[in-house]
């Protein structure tokens, strides 16, 4: 059964189905959406939708105590180079 067919059949189930079953549909969904690749790293390695946020998260408690270089600090570092 190809993509199409897949798709029809999947489609008649959802047409019809109760809200059971359209949760248990749903959550499926969400789930295959957060291991979707979204981003790479900069050594090419896949980061999915999942580890994305998570980094995101992480990084937004790191500058929110504080761990981060400004932009001043950042320019009179760079004139050392």
């Amino acid at each position: 059964m190809g993509a199409l067919e897949l798709r029809e059949s999947v489609l008649e189930y959802i047409n019809t189905a109760d809200e059971r079953l359209l949760k248990v549909v749903k959550a499926v969904i969400e789930s295959y959406q957060e291991e979707e690749i979204v981003a790479f790293s900069v050594e090419g390695k896949p980061i999915t939708r999942s580890e994305y946020k998570t980094q995101l998260a992480d990084t937004k408690l790191e500058i929110e105590r504080g761990e981060y270089t400004s932009q001043e600090d950042l320019e009179i570092e760079s004139e050392n180079w």
